[in-house]
């Protein structure tokens, strides 16, 4: 009983004072929400002792508690920096993959994708464009699209030989 209300006692004292530092610090309510319930957590576990719970004891808790948060906040950036890193170069890679494998197309297949995928162009209006009839168009890309996919499938049996 005496446990809970010296626990009681500081909760109501501190209460207040420790959400506002942490809301000062931190980017918003929810956070400096759960690092004050976390200095109340181990106040918690602190008055199973017989060691004050004064405020200076309950801030050097919170201090603490913050810079925890702190660190963790900053490993989550690295870590998520990498991350991006990583997904940035295979995007690359793939981007590279696909240029090196277009470049190896026929000027006329080469093109017709380039009208359909990139500029977004249908059949009739790259017929237009190329001068030539909606179902030369229609075949031309099918058979870009499996000239592209049969170089891509190559170039991707060869990157795995290779590794």
């Amino acid at each position: 009983m005496d446990r809970e209300k010296r626990f009681l006692a500081a909760h109501a004292a501190c209460h207040d004072r420790i959400y506002r530092y942490f809301r000062r610090r931190t980017d918003n309510a929810a956070t400096a929400e759960d690092l004050c319930a976390e200095v109340f957590r181990i106040t918690w576990e602190k008055t199973g002792t017989d060691e004050s719970l004064s405020v200076m004891v309950l801030f050097g808790i919170a201090k603490n508690v913050l810079r925890n948060h702190d660190r963790s906040a900053s490993r989550s950036a690295s870590l998520l920096g990498a991350l991006q890193l990583e997904r940035d170069h295979e995007r690359n890679e793939e981007d590279s993959r696909l240029h090196e494998a277009l470049a190896r197309l026929g000027p006329d297949e080469r093109e017709v994708l380039l009208l359909t995928y990139w500029d977004g162009f249908t059949s009739s209006e790259v017929s237009d464009l190329l001068d030539t009839s909606a179902t030369a168009v229609r075949m031309r890309l099918h058979r870009a699209r499996k000239a592209l996919g049969r170089l891509l499938e190559t170039e991707s049996l060869s990157e795995g030989a290779k590794q």
